[in-house]
C-alpha cells in the first residue's frame, strides 16, 4: 500500500481545550483573569496617555517606556480574549491560520519586549556612568532605530516558527491542550518529527534572550559600581529609585518567562494544569504590573497622573 502524503494534512481549525483537568473551575479562574487583564489595559493606557500628553516626558526614558506599554498591551490582548472566550463559552475552536497568527505574536511580542527591556538598561547606565553624553547618545532618532531594531530582531527570530509548523503534518487530533497556541503546543500534534521544532524553538529565541540578560546583568553591575562613588547621598537615593523600577519590571518579565519555558520542556513531572497556569500568568502578570511599577516608585510619573487625572477635576469642582 503507498505511503500516504502526510505533507498535504492541515487541519482546518485547532480547538483550545482551556486547562484540562479545571473544566468545572473555568468561569471562576476567569473572574481574576479578567480582571487583571482589564487593570493592565487600564494601567497601560494611562502611562501611554500621560506620556503622550505630558511634553516633559518626552525623553528617552519615558519613550522606551511606551513601547514597553505597548508591547505589553499587544502580549496580552494577543492571549487573553480568546483564552476567556474558551472559559465563558467553550469558543476553542480557532482556525489554522488564526493559530499561527497568535502563536507568531505571541512570540514576537516576547523577543521585542527583551529588547526594549535592554535598551532601557542601556538608557539607565548612560544616564549614570556617562550622564554629561546622555543628550549626545540618547537622541530621538537613536530612541526610533532602538523600535526599529527590536521589530526586526524579533521579526527574524520568530517568522521561521511559522514555516515550522506549516510544514508539519496533522494527522492526529486537532485538540491544543492550552488556552492560547503556542509553537510547541502546536508542533506536538503532529505526526512527523518535531526535532528541527524543538531546536530551533529552544536555541534560537533562548540564546537571543538569555544574550539580551546578559547584557543587561553587566549594564547594572557597571551601574551599581557608579553609584556607590556618587558622591551626594540624594543623588545615590534618586538613581537607586530610578534603576530599582527598572530591575523589578526586569524580574517580573524574566522569571516567569524562564520557569515557564523551562518547566515546559523539562519539567514533565509538574502536572501539566500547572504549567498552563504559569503560562496564562505569564501574559498578565508583566502588563498588569509594569504601569503599577514604574506609576508607583517614579516621582516624575506620579506627579503627571495627579496633573493630568487629579487637577482637571478638582478645577471642575470648584468652579
Amino acid at each position: 500500500m503507498p505511503p500516504c502524503n502526510l505533507t498535504s494534512l492541515r487541519p482546518a481549525t485547532f480547538l483550545l481545550a482551556g486547562i484540562p483537568g479545571m473544566e468545572k473551575l473555568h468561569i471562576w479562574i476567569s473572574i481574576p483573569f479578567c480582571a487583571m487583564y482589564l487593570a493592565a489595559l487600564l494601567g497601560n493606557g494611562v502611562l501611554l496617555l500621560v506620556i503622550r500628553t505630558e511634553r516633559s516626558l518626552h525623553q528617552p526614558m519615558y519613550l522606551l517606556l511606551s513601547m514597553l506599554a505597548v508591547a505589553d498591551l499587544v502580549l496580552s490582548t494577543t492571549t487573553v480574549p480568546k483564552m476567556l472566550a474558551v472559559f465563558w463559552f467553550s469558543a476553542g475552536q480557532i482556525s489554522f491560520g488564526a493559530c499561527l497568527t497568535q502563536m507568531f505574536f505571541l512570540h514576537f511580542t516576547f523577543s521585542a519586549e527583551s529588547v526594549i527591556l535592554l535598551a532601557m538598561a542601556f538608557d539607565r547606565f548612560v544616564a549614570i556612568c556617562d550622564p554629561l553624553r546622555y543628550v549626545a547618545v540618547l537622541t530621538p532618532s537613536v530612541i526610533v532605530k532602538t523600535g526599529l531594531f527590536a521589530l526586526l530582531r524579533s521579526f527574524c527570530i520568530i517568522f521561521p516558527c511559522v514555516f515550522l509548523v506549516k510544514r508539519l503534518p496533522f494527522c492526529r487530533h486537532n485538540v491544543i491542550p492550552h488556552t492560547y497556541c503556542e509553537h510547541m503546543g502546536i508542533a506536538r500534534l503532529a505526526c512527523a518529527d518535531i526535532s528541527i521544532n524543538i531546536l530551533y524553538g529552544l536555541a534560537v529565541p533562548f540564546a537571543a534572550i538569555v544574550v539580551d540578560v546578559v547584557l543587561i546583568a553587566v549594564s547594572y553591575v557597571l551601574i551599581l559600581l557608579a553609584l556607590f562613588r556618587l558622591p551626594s547621598r540624594t543623588a545615590r537615593h534618586k538613581a537607586f529609585n530610578t534603576c530599582g523600577s527598572h530591575v523589578c519590571v526586569i524580574l517580573l518579565f524574566y522569571i516567569p518567562a524562564f520557569f515557564t519555558v523551562l518547566t515546559h520542556r523539562f519539567g514533565q513531572e509538574i502536572p501539566h494544569h500547572v504549567h498552563i497556569l504559569l503560562a496564562n500568568l505569564y501574559v498578565l502578570f508583566p502588563p498588569l504590573l509594569n504601569p503599577v511599577v514604574y506609576g508607583v516608585r517614579t516621582q516624575q510619573i506620579k506627579e503627571k497622573v495627579v496633573k493630568v487625572f487629579i487637577c482637571p477635576k478638582s478645577r471642575l469642582l470648584q468652579e
